[in-house]
């Protein structure tokens, strides 16, 4: 089964306009050829990797941007989004020969992804701020970006092929999230698609093969369930079109990871959608469903009565249609049907250029509160792990007192609550109240909970609350306030150990603490004031025997402490290179188990010296992040050594799969130290190893290898925590 992308085929200027006309009769279409001739004429002999004129990519661009309805301004822009990166023109030229509006847009989507900095992680946080602020300032600049996106996405498969995880490995992190949370379901869905298509190229094929040898099956059952709809909206007197559809191969494979199934075992590949013309018949026709089927206990959702944070409005039932089949339901109007299809932009209106009306900037309250937060967040990676959170579809919606809704990240709890209202009522939270009853501030909310609040001026937050809250504004309140009450303390603290330190070896306080000495100390440590200093020393960052050293140069050559760049770890050949920090302890955390290759952080603990953790290490939000206690850590590779990973297979339970599964193992050449198996009551069979591997390249080989066995569901690295 191909993948079923829209409007592939070349485009010409005129059909834009034949489309632009469609749905804005009136709009002047002259600046649309004119950027067409100029595009051509800057973009004249370049070629794309595909070998065809670089010219169709605008060209294709602009074609995704009228299928958004947008307006002239972003078709010109569409059209001209590469002509300030990839030719010589400025900036200038374009205001002077098309205006002000569509040099603003241009300039705003080529700003995105300018910069560069030291590390892919870093550039790709640092390019997302600038969407997000791109994006409160007019809305066209991102709806652009992800036009341009899309059509890179469709042409992926001419790069090579690290290129094309990268690219899809960014897009589904970022981009389809960012799609869903404007409202744009259709071009969620086919990012999502090709995202696991050059992800996964195995899982990809083998789950289109299954869908299409399924196809005409499924095709005839949607055909007879739509004739029985249509029969019953008649006889009740009802208007309704009705519309089936199969679900798309990412949202088939995300089911099947989340319940551990395998294909055969997904029954709900089957929706459809009724839209009609009043909201009180949404409702009608929703008991009409269920009086023909049985409903699935569970799976109702009345988006009608709480719409989602994109405005997305429908009702979602899944029942026991005919033959036993699960199959979903959407209701909706043509209205609700309208800001599904095209999200934002079916509030947006022309005339503002680009800039929200009321009612849509209450929907998208949460770009605005981004925009916010990010002031809080000197730290790029941390900024993004929040974004991430926000843009997690998995939302409750629950009630304050007066009966407003407020949306909170599934798995939320009073304290989320809480900083929703208002930053100062979080960080003085004292108890709460949910329906009714008192609850410990850790208890997880569901949807439809009314919320109360208790304050007092006496309580401020504790660390251990960053292992209760969900949301991304209450992670980033709660970590600005321990990062500035500890940076307090920590002052206070490494003053009192240099003076004790300087006391020790018969120095005076009075003449180390001058300013012009300090200041030589902080400039020899790589930081910014005489304060920092003090706060590392704190923190340990930086030992008082250091500063002494420095302080007693002669002493420090006669005792040999020079700093070390770097420290191996327990006797092992394979070790970490740590920048700018000596003489201390490391560890490799327990709680991820780090292997070479895996992205990895330094975080320096009082007592305990530096841990060293994954990127997504578990309990990374339980550390109180602080750039004065993160050091810059890499792996010193020179020589290979094993790493013991836990690895957990699920498999179907029959004889055989242990020793498949472990000869799979063998053969990536992986030592096998520890194996165990449990089976459960639905013959699921869970196979636990504890595998030797040099690197994380290696061990990402030998879950491939275990993925290729006959009855394998899943493979996946195990971590604690």
């Amino acid at each position: 089964m191909a993948l079923k992308l829209r409007h592939t085929e070349p485009v010409s200027v005129q059909s834009l306009i034949q489309s632009l006309r469609q749905y804005n009769p009136q709009a002047d279409v002259q600046p649309i050829q004119e950027a067409y001739d100029f595009s051509a004429q800057a973009h004249a002999g370049q070629k794309r990797e595909s070998g065809e004129p670089f010219l169709q990519h605008p060209l294709q661009t602009a074609r995704i941007i009228v299928d958004l309805k947008l307006d002239v301004p972003s078709i010109v822009a569409g059209l001209l989004h590469d002509t300030i990166e990839d030719t010589d023109i400025p900036k200038a030229d374009l205001e002077q020969r098309f205006g002000k509006e569509v040099a603003y847009l241009v300039d705003g989507v080529t700003k995105i992804g300018k910069i560069q900095f030291k590390t892919h992680e870093e550039k790709q946080a640092e390019n997302f701020r600038k969407m997000l602020l791109s994006m409160s300032e007019d809305i066209r600049v991102i709806l652009i970006k992800l036009a341009d996106r899309l059509h890179n996405m469709r042409t992926l498969h001419y790069l090579p092929e690290e290129k094309q995880k990268r690219i899809a490995q960014e897009t589904l992190d970022i981009f389809a999230p960012l799609a869903n949370r404007l409202g744009i379901g259709w071009m969620r869905t086919e990012l999502e698609d090709l995202c696991l298509r050059y992800l996964k190229p195995e899982v990809f094929n083998n789950l289109a093969k299954k869908v299409a040898q399924r196809q005409e099956v499924r095709d005839a059952y949607i055909q007879d369930l739509i004739k029985i709809i249509q029969k019953s909206l008649t006889e009740y007197g009802f208007k309704g079109q009705v519309l089936g559809r199969s679900k798309h191969l990412f949202g088939i494979y995300q089911k099947m990871e989340r319940q551990g199934i395998p294909f055969e075992e997904v029954y709900d590949l089957a929706a459809v959608r009724i839209i009609t013309d009043t909201k009180m018949n949404c409702y009608a026709i929703l008991g009409m469903i269920h009086s023909l089927w049985r409903p699935v206990p569970g799976r109702f959702k009345d988006y009608i009565g709480v719409p989602k944070s994109n405005g997305y409005q429908s009702l979602h039932t899944t029942v026991m249609g005919p033959k036993g089949y699960h199959v979903e339901f959407q209701i909706r109007t043509d209205e609700m049907h309208k800001v599904a299809e095209e999200g934002i932009a079916a509030h947006w209106k022309y005339k503002e250029k680009g800039q929200i009306d009321q009612k849509t900037d209450r929907v998208f309250g949460w770009l605005r509160q981004l925009v916010e937060w990010q002031q809080d967040l000197a730290d790029n990676r941390q900024f993004m792990d929040s974004v991430k959170m926000d843009l997690f579809p998995d939302v409750i919606y629950v009630f304050t007192p007066k009966g407003d809704v407020k949306e909170l990240a599934k798995g939320a709890c009073p304290l989320d609550f809480a900083y929703s209202v208002h930053t100062e009522v979080g960080n003085h939270c004292t108890g709460a109240k949910v329906n009714g009853k008192l609850v410990p501030l850790r208890h997880v909310l569901h949807s439809g909970d009314s919320v109360e609040v208790t304050t007092s001026t006496n309580q401020t937050p504790s660390k251990d609350w960053l292992k209760w809250v969900r949301t991304a504004r209450s992670k980033t309140k709660i970590k600005h306030w321990i990062k500035t009450e500890e940076r307090i303390r920590s002052l206070e603290v490494g003053k009192k150990l240099l003076e004790r330190a300087l006391q020790r070896h018969n120095l005076s306080s009075t003449e180390a603490f001058k300013p012009e000495h300090l200041t030589a100390l902080t400039k020899d440590f790589g930081i910014a004031t005489p304060e920092g200093l003090l706060v590392a020393i704190g923190y340990g960052r930086i030992t008082t025997e250091q500063v002494i050293r420095r302080l007693q140069p002669a002493a420090a050559v006669k005792e040999g402490l020079a700093d070390k760049l770097i420290r191996k770890i327990g006797g092992r050949p394979s070790g970490v290179k740590i920048k700018g920090v000596g003489d201390l302890l490391i560890h490799l955390s327990k709680c991820c188990n780090p292997v070479p290759g895996d992205p990895i952080i330094g975080f320096i603990t009082r007592g305990r010296g530096l841990s060293v953790h994954t990127m997504d290490c578990p309990n990374i939000d339980e550390l109180d992040y602080d750039k004065d206690r993160i050091v810059e850590v890499a792996w010193d590779t020179k020589d290979a050594a094993a790493y013991a990973v836990k690895i957990g297979v699920v498999t179907v339970d029959r004889p055989g799969m242990l020793a498949s599964v472990s000869a799979a193992i063998t053969s990536a050449k992986a030592n096998i130290s520890h194996a165990d198996i449990t089976t459960t009551e639905d013959r699921r069979a869970i196979l636990n190893f504890v595998v030797e591997i040099l690197n994380a390249g290696h061990l990402d080989k030998v879950l491939k290898s275990i993925e290729t066995v006959d009855g394998v569901v899943q493979a996946k690295r195990v971590r604690a925590g």
